[in-house]
């Protein structure tokens, strides 16, 4: 697939002059704008310094692919879109003629990357969009691989918790629409998958299996404020030195480490019928149409 990117597609160096036509310095070199014809059947559009592409410019390739965008020395580097041929396409910044820093590239089933890269892979922060089911991917990637403290967020509910290579594993929870979260941890499994002589190894799939452990209230943070005596008429009041324990609402909701379990504090109906069913039956992966076995569209390692 495209994704693979511009590596594939070569571009002519500065010694494969082929078909110029522009402006030159005093010692014959392209400089400035100018319109070449490469040896190989692509073509160039835009700036020149001492005899290099530098500056803006675009580059088509005989394939249908281009790149539009600044170079440097004959390199794409800096802000540049490149459309690839099958129609997907980056647009961000580009190194030394890699993918690098932030972008967003746009896949040819509609799903979408938007984030940090790093030597032409996702690397960073980043959030990946399934266009077929509207579920999307918050957090962080490791070369190309969904990998360390994560967001999977679906239609009605959302887990999060760690990834490694792809996986979801250790302690997370599910927060669901009917105002509830579900806690618990991914434990991976080994299951067989054909058979094999003795000198063979036997083919392993890694499969994460949900444990739950207990339900409870969707853990909301309300202020609370103490009643306290006036000060004796005459004294002045102290500056406020801050409340203390007062925080972002979101730290109690963290990606990762869910370690210590949260009491319910009295559930509503839904959350004690849910209570109740999750009891007998932990929640299933594949009831919230997640499936971990699958990688992005554009994943082919």
């Amino acid at each position: 697939m495209s994704y693979l990117g511009s590596g594939e597609l070569e571009e002519e160096g500065e010694n494969d002059l082929g078909e110029y036509e522009g402006e030159r310095n005093e010692v014959g070199e392209r400089h400035g704008q100018g319109k070449a014809r490469l040896p190989n059947g692509d073509t160039y559009e835009g700036n020149y310094e001492f005899g290099k592409r530098h500056g803006q410019g675009t580059y088509k390739f005989k394939n249908g692919a281009r790149y539009i965008g600044d170079y440097v020395k004959n390199k794409k580097h800096g802000q540049g879109t490149f459309i690839y041929p099958d129609g997907s396409r980056y647009e961000g910044e580009w190194a030394d003629d890699q993918r690098h820093g932030q972008g967003v590239y746009y896949y040819v089933n509609n799903d979408t990357y938007t984030g940090e890269w790093f030597n032409h892979q996702r690397h960073g922060q980043g959030t990946y969009l399934y266009a077929e089911t509207g579920s999307k991917y918050v957090g962080t990637w490791v070369h190309g691989r969904q990998e360390g403290a994560a967001e999977l967020i679906h239609l009605n509910h959302r887990y999060q918790g760690k990834f490694i290579n792809k996986n979801p594993v250790g302690p997370g929870k599910y927060i669901f629409d009917v105002g509830c979260e579900q806690h618990g941890e991914y434990c991976l499994t080994d299951m067989e998958r054909g058979e094999a002589k003795e000198e063979e190894e036997t083919l392993v799939n890694i499969v994460p299996k949900w444990k739950a452990l207990n339900i409870t209230e969707l853990a909301l943070w309300t202020p609370t404020l103490s009643e306290e005596q006036p000060p004796p008429e005459g004294q002045g009041q102290e500056e406020p030195q801050g409340l203390t324990g007062v925080g972002d609402p979101s730290e109690d909701i963290q990606a990762e480490g869910f370690e210590g379990e949260l009491e319910p504090r009295g559930a509503d109906e839904d959350v004690d019928t849910f209570r109740q069913e999750s009891q007998e039956n932990s929640y299933d992966i594949d009831q919230g149409n997640l499936n971990f076995d699958e990688e992005p569209s554009d994943l082919q390692d």
